[in-house]
């Protein structure tokens, strides 16, 4: 309530990107005055269920709810949004070295439609940077994972070394690792979903990230692929059977979109990646078709215009094993995590299960 009536007003009559900046940095500062995340656990954390906490892939997930890439590129606000009932977090993009992105303005609401559209280009402080915050944030109370990248100037058939030297610097910060290679905001970076790029890059990371475990004498760590909800039927099909087959350790779907499709405010016509409200239903479908595709056995975790409950409901029947918000926590606010996680509860009580994960894949079970 206090967002919607105090903060919302303020942060939306400000320009979108510096409204973005106030609020990671006021939530970094905020990890350093004592006290502050008691506050802000006691405001809008979420007390962990039996009913909602998840494990996959080895690590513990205290609520299937999880903030999406590209609100803390940087990894400087871990500990403040671990302190307002996510259930794990994405950091990045980050790639190899800094890059500014590309110029401003270059992130844009159109509230009617609910949503935002960015053209980023992957903005961040780099690896070192990222190692930086990392080291200064210490233990934390979420899984995090670390979303990497390539750098605009690498060419696409150079790009495993980008992503090599993300794992390498990263390795031992991340619980898993997510490889982007669907931004659309970044030149012939789309292109490494297709073909024989896919394949060589895949078979790059999974190996450095063999090499990394070995090194560090630690449990195997997951990796993930981010892909595009613009693909057509011919291209997921495609793409998954070689994701699947490279061992990597789950996807997710999706990233923005390129559609405009249904817009009705002005920025509609401005360049970049399309999320929110618009991106639901596409997005959804695309988890159904790649865990049919797949018989639910590469685990998915879904992203794109979750609202509400019913929102992420609808993806976890569809096949998702967890979910990602981001636009919505914009426009809704940290209450959004308490809403989304008491209506899961209702949803699946309704249903009859007893356990999230019973609910995972239910519509193409015919329940």
């Amino acid at each position: 309530m206090l967002y919607k009536t105090i903060a919302k007003p303020v942060l939306f009559r400000m320009d979108p990107e510096k409204a973005h900046h106030l609020t990671i940095d006021g939530l970094s500062t905020a990890a350093r005055i004592p006290g502050a995340m008691a506050l802000l656990r006691g405001m809008y954390g979420v007390a962990e269920s039996k009913e909602l906490a998840m494990e996959l892939w080895g690590i513990h997930f205290p609520n299937p709810i999880g903030l999406a890439a590209g609100l803390d590129k940087n990894a400087k606000a871990v500990t403040g949004f671990s302190s307002i009932g996510f259930g794990f977090m994405e950091v990045g993009t980050v790639t190899p070295k800094p890059q500014a992105g590309n110029e401003l303005p270059r992130l844009f609401r159109l509230p009617p439609d609910l949503a935002l559209i960015n053209r980023m280009g992957f903005n961040n402080v780099g690896i070192d940077g990222m190692v930086e915050n990392l080291r200064q944030t210490g233990k934390r109370r979420i899984p995090l994972a670390i979303n990497i990248g390539k750098n605009k100037t690498t060419p696409n058939e150079k790009a495993e070394d980008d992503y090599r030297a993300c794992i390498r610097a990263l390795y031992e910060y991340g619980d898993f690792f997510v490889v982007n290679i669907s931004s659309p905001n970044t030149p012939d970076l789309r292109n490494l979903q297709h073909g024989d790029d896919l394949s060589r890059l895949l078979a790059a990371v999974t190996e450095e990230m063999a090499a990394q475990q070995a090194k560090h004498s630690a449990a195997a760590k997951p990796i993930l692929v981010k892909i595009a909800p613009d693909l057509n039927d011919d291209e997921v099909a495609y793409t998954i059977h070689t994701i699947q087959n490279s061992g990597v350790s789950g996807v997710i779907a999706s990233n923005t979109t390129i559609s405009r499709e249904g817009l009705t405010h002005p920025n509609k016509g401005e360049t970049g990646g399309l999320s929110g409200r618009p991106l639901t239903e596409r997005s959804t479908r695309l988890i159904y078709q790649i865990y049919k595709a797949t018989q639910g056995k590469l685990p998915i975790i879904g992203s794109g215009g979750i609202f509400s409950a019913q929102d992420a409901y609808e993806k976890i029947r569809a096949g998702a094993s967890l979910v990602e918000v981001y636009t919505a926590l914009i426009y809704e606010g940290p209450g959004l995590l308490q809403s989304i996680n008491n209506g899961l509860r209702e949803l699946m009580r309704r249903d009859g299960y007893t356990h999230i994960s019973q609910a995972i894949g239910a519509a193409h079970r015919g329940n």
